[in-house]
C-alpha cells in the first residue's frame, strides 16, 4: 500500500535542548507542547552517550547499540506524525567519534544531550497516523 498526500508548510521553530536532557524525550516534548502532529525535524550538536536502534528484518525487532562517551551529532533527520493519539518523533541519527568514525541508526531513548540545536518544520494537511503493519511488524503510516 502506498500513502501519498499533499501537505502545506507552516511554522518553523528553531531551538536548543537542555544539557543532559534525553534527546528523543526532549524533541517529543517540544512537539507535544506546541501541538505538532505533522512535521520534519533536524538537528546537530553533541551527545554525552548514545543508544541507537537497528531493526532486524528477520526477527522483526529492534536491536540496540550503546556508547558511553561523547559523540558529535553529524546529522539527525526525521518526521513527526501521530501514534496512539500522541505526536511521535521518528528520527535517524548519524554520530561521529573522536577519530571521525561514524555510526548511525534509529534514535532511541538513552541519548543524553551535551549540546543540541534543532529545526522543527511544521506542516498542515491530512493526519499521518501510525498503526501496526503486519508485513514488517513496524508502526507505519496507515
Amino acid at each position: 500500500m502506498q500513502k501519498l498526500e499533499s501537505v502545506q508548510s507552516g511554522f518553523v521553530y528553531m531551538g536548543r535542548l537542555s544539557y543532559n536532557s534525553d534527546l528523543l524525550d526532549s524533541l517529543s516534548e517540544v512537539c507535544r507542547e506546541r501541538g505538532v502532529t505533522l512535521g520534519r525535524i533536524e538537528a546537530i550538536g553533541a551527545l554525552r552517550g548514545a543508544r541507537l536502534g537497528y531493526y532486524d528484518q528477520k526477527s522483526l525487532e529492534y536491536k540496540y547499540l550503546t556508547w558511553d562517551k561523547g559523540l558529535e551529532i553529524t546529522s539527525l533527520m526525521g518526521n513527526i506524525s501521530i501514534k496512539d493519539g500522541e505526536p511521535m518523533v521518528h528520527a535517524h541519527l548519524t554520530l561521529a567519534d573522536e577519530e571521525g568514525r561514524t555510526f548511525g541508526g534509529h534514535l532511541a531513548r538513552g541519548c543524553p544531550v551535551f549540546a543540541c540545536e534543532f529545526i522543527l518544520r511544521v506542516y498542515s494537511g491530512p493526519d499521518f497516523v501510525r498503526s501496526h503493519d503486519t508485513q514488517t511488524g513496524l508502526p507505519l503510516w496507515s
